[in-house]
């Protein structure tokens, strides 16, 4: 196994270190509920999970700093753009940013707004590539994927207006809806790794 194989590894391991993280952390919390209560509660200020929180999204943020380039050295290889492993990176200083600067410091919503560059990224891998053929299952899932990040921004964005019917029934559920928008991404993180590998194996 090379060593870009082997940073390609840290993508799932970022998906699966957040999940497994985010449950953790909520068993800190007594009452917390993921059902109904966002991320960022479980380390705002004056949470008992503040530290671990902040330690778990900088973990993750890591992880992917270390995918991206093991994925522009992939794409570099293949003849593709890195644009894609530019955008892993920006949303990984956006998970840190969102980990050191807990709610309701401002910066967290910045960091946090900040994120919806990153969402780009499934975009980028799935326009990148074109002119190589054996990337065509790349594309083709990222495509999926980034309608799927769509739909859930979408959803995620009824917190905007807060006064409206579709609001009242997504409230009870909002610790659902803005887990699936991180479920959507991270799920074509790993996804995106495993056929990145494939990629590399087929030289």
């Amino acid at each position: 196994m090379t060593d870009a194989q082997v940073r390609l590894w840290l993508g799932p391991l970022a998906a699966v270190l957040l999940f497994t993280g985010m449950f953790a952390v909520g068993l800190m919390i007594p009452g917390y509920s993921h059902v109904r209560q966002t991320v960022s509660e479980l380390g705002e200020v004056g949470s008992p999970g503040r530290l671990a929180f902040s330690v778990l999204l900088l973990l993750v943020a890591a992880c992917l700093i270390v995918f991206a380039t093991g994925a522009a050295a992939t794409l570099r290889a293949a003849g593709c753009s890195t644009l894609p492993a530019g955008l892993v990176g920006a949303m990984a200083i956006s998970a840190a940013g969102v980990g050191v600067f807990a709610f309701p410091q401002p910066l967290h919503n910045v960091f946090g707004l900040s994120e919806l560059v990153g969402y780009q990224a499934p975009l980028a891998a799935a326009l990148v590539g074109r002119s190589v053929p054996r990337t065509r299952p790349i594309r083709t899932f990222s495509f999926v994927m980034y309608a799927l990040v769509l739909l859930a921004l979408a959803a995620n964005m009824t917190t905007l207006h807060r006064h409206g019917d579709l609001w009242l029934h997504i409230q009870p559920v909002y610790g659902v809806v803005q887990r699936l928008l991180f479920a959507a991404w991270f799920c074509w993180c790993a996804g995106y790794a495993v056929l990145l590998m494939r990629i590399r194996r087929l030289g």
